[in-house]
């Protein structure tokens, strides 16, 4: 679609809310968007310079303009999620799968069943869920089917099959957990309204079924129906001690629903919580795949959509992590501080959290490399690497005031430290303290090595240091003709990554996995190679200090050392502690000497 063509299409858009699609010239669905001002959010689409490799994309591709006016910027959030859900638009965000999960299930037939499945195959059937616990989503369903005698049964209960007598009363009938529609025993009214009442108990409305259950008890029990009265009270009991079990977060009697959420580059874990009368009674999470690197508002208020559909509308407080500048009629959204209602939006986090630490671990073990892959792909383009950093080493060096300096080599294979492959480096030509040549030094041994032996170079070095230590290792590979291997540096005090020659610090976001793979690296060096630091220094004081005594061997020094813990603390120990620990004949040499 050329200029001229878009400039007339815009001019002709309306002002008011609703929900806009972009087609490509072979009719294709590219991108569902909604907006309170449809001329305005549909321009900004051609008068903005898109940082956006995948927008720029996307907007090159535009040919046809559609649009939907709606009475209310909810409408309009509400038809922009059912209209994603069914023409899945290339550039959209979507809903996960999540087949992995339960569901509960509502079927929409004659007499209908409840049951839970994993699989939403059944046409025009209500589905609630997933639940991320079986458990939960399995007691759930037995307190339905405790509370009301719903059938469990496949039959096909028309009208035409149940007045030609074509069933005979089963087992469930005669254990009183099922009343015989399949014979008449039950009109669709009577059974509609034990469904209805248990749709709502899935919904969270449990207060609603006991106050029910608890009317019937009173009008049997007032009409001297005192065994039936008895039937409904243990129904009624049954379910305040089911909804006893919710979560209380507060004492007030509070009906809100909160959500937050947790992401990274690609995708999203939204939770929400629904709070009645205090206690938490439905919880949610969504797995969201990203498109176009989405906005936080952009993903609540999508999953503020699901939520609206699936809980049919919101409590009258909506507790949001971050504001959002979208009314919801007769729904305050508050972004709370502190208090309980901050703790809620935490509760949500930590369930978002669950949720993704349960994906990842399944994925590992269908696909143990996936994950592997995907973070080194991300290094890879972060760091702008010619292939994967399959193979990392890092090096860092360790002295205590000058004293014993040692550079350690940590190896990390597939984003795994690979211990065997440890080295530790003692400096034989630095006297003093020198990092830059220290670095130099053990960089240049390393891989002379690793070169004359034909032994694995790596695909990144890691220097623990800032641009001085970068520039040695650098200036060491340039002498062996490894310069072609690429070598980054972090410096401590900001954690910023450096190139050689670079002079600004490479743009990596601080809560990437490439940083905190290298974090992760560099630390694990200074790890190592202060271990060795002080086992060295601890050998050597045994052999300075004690050792040289005549009469003192290892084992002695070992066990005082052991016992007191230096050379001082035996010093000032009395001759009766250090006595029981090497004997009278040891300690009057060791008193002499230490004289």
């Amino acid at each position: 679609m050329n200029k001229e063509q878009i400039s007339i299409i815009l001019k002709t858009l309306p002002k008011s809310p609703g929900v806009y699609r972009f087609y490509d010239k072979d009719g294709n669905i590219l991108y569902v968007g909604k907006a309170k001002n449809l001329k305005n959010r549909v321009s900004s689409y051609f008068r903005t310079q898109h940082s956006s490799a995948r927008l720029r994309i996307m907007v090159n591709k535009i040919e046809r303009i559609e649009t939907t006016v709606t009475n209310t910027e909810l409408e309009a959030l509400l038809l922009e999620n059912n209209m994603i859900k069914n023409l899945k638009p290339r550039y959209n965000m979507q809903l996960k799968d999540d087949k992995s999960y339960p569901f509960i299930a509502i079927t929409n037939e004659p007499f209908p069943r409840i049951f839970l499945t994993r699989n939403r195959h059944i046409p025009n059937a209500e589905y609630y869920g997933p639940y991320a616990s079986v458990r939960t989503a399995k007691s759930l369903l037995e307190l339905i089917h405790k509370l009301f005698p719903l059938r469990t049964c496949k039959l096909n209960l028309s009208e035409e099959k149940i007045n030609n007598g074509s069933y005979k009363i089963c087992l469930e009938y005669h254990l009183k957990k099922c009343k015989a529609p399949c014979v008449g025993l039950i009109t669709e009214k009577e059974y509609d309204d034990y469904i209805n009442l248990a749709r709502d108990i899935i919904k969270g409305k449990t207060k609603l079924v006991e106050n029910y259950l608890y009317e019937i008890m009173q009008k049997k029990a007032k009409n001297l129906n005192f065994e039936e009265a008895q039937q409904w009270k243990i129904k009624w009991e049954r379910l305040k001690s089911y909804s006893s079990r919710s979560i209380i977060v507060t004492n007030q009697e509070n009906n809100l629903d909160a959500i937050n959420l947790l992401e990274d580059d690609n995708q999203a874990y939204i939770a929400a919580i629904r709070v009645e009368n205090g206690s938490i009674v439905n919880n949610r999470v969504f797995h969201i795949e990203k498109k176009l690197n989405e906005s936080p508002e952009e993903l609540l208020l999508y999953a503020i959509g699901e939520l609206f559909e699936q809980w049919d509308g919101l409590q009258p407080e909506l507790i949001v992590p971050y504001p959002i500048s979208f009314p919801i009629d007769n729904v305050q959204i508050t972004v709370p501080k502190k208090g309980y209602k901050a703790d809620l939006l935490k509760f949500c986090l930590h369930n978002a959290q669950e949720r993704k630490a349960e994906d990842d671990k399944r994925r590992s073990l269908l696909d143990p490399n996936r994950f592997t892959n995907q973070l080194l792909e991300k290094v890879k383009i972060d760091l702008q690497l010619p292939t994967l950093p399959k193979r990392i080493e890092c090096f860092d060096n360790s002295n205590i005031q000058g004293a014993y300096p040692v550079s350690s080599c940590v190896v990390f294979i597939d984003g795994k430290p690979a211990k065997a492959e440890y080295r530790i480096f003692n400096v034989k030509t630095v006297e003093g303290i020198d990092d830059f040549a220290t670095m130099h030094e053990v960089v240049y041994r390393r891989y002379k090595r690793q070169k004359e032996e034909n032994k694995p170079l790596p695909d990144l070095i890691i220097i623990d240091g800032g641009k001085g230590q970068l520039h040695a290792a650098y200036d060491a590979l340039k002498e062996l003709d490894l310069d072609i291997i690429p070598i980054i540096g972090i410096a401590k005090r900001l954690e910023e990554i450096y190139k050689p020659h670079d002079s600004i610090p490479l743009n990596i976001d601080k809560k990437s996995p490439t940083l905190k793979l290298i974090q992760r690296a560099r630390d694990e060096a200074h790890r190592f190679g202060i271990t060795h630091h002080r086992k060295l220094r601890s050998k050597n004081t045994i052999k300075t200090q004690l050792t040289d005594i005549k009469g003192i061997g290892p084992k002695t020094a070992n066990k005082l050392l052991e016992h007191f813990g230096s050379v001082e603390n035996i010093k000032n120990a009395t001759d009766e502690e250090v006595e029981a620990i090497i004997g009278k004949a040891k300690l009057n040499i060791l008193k002499e000497s230490l004289k």
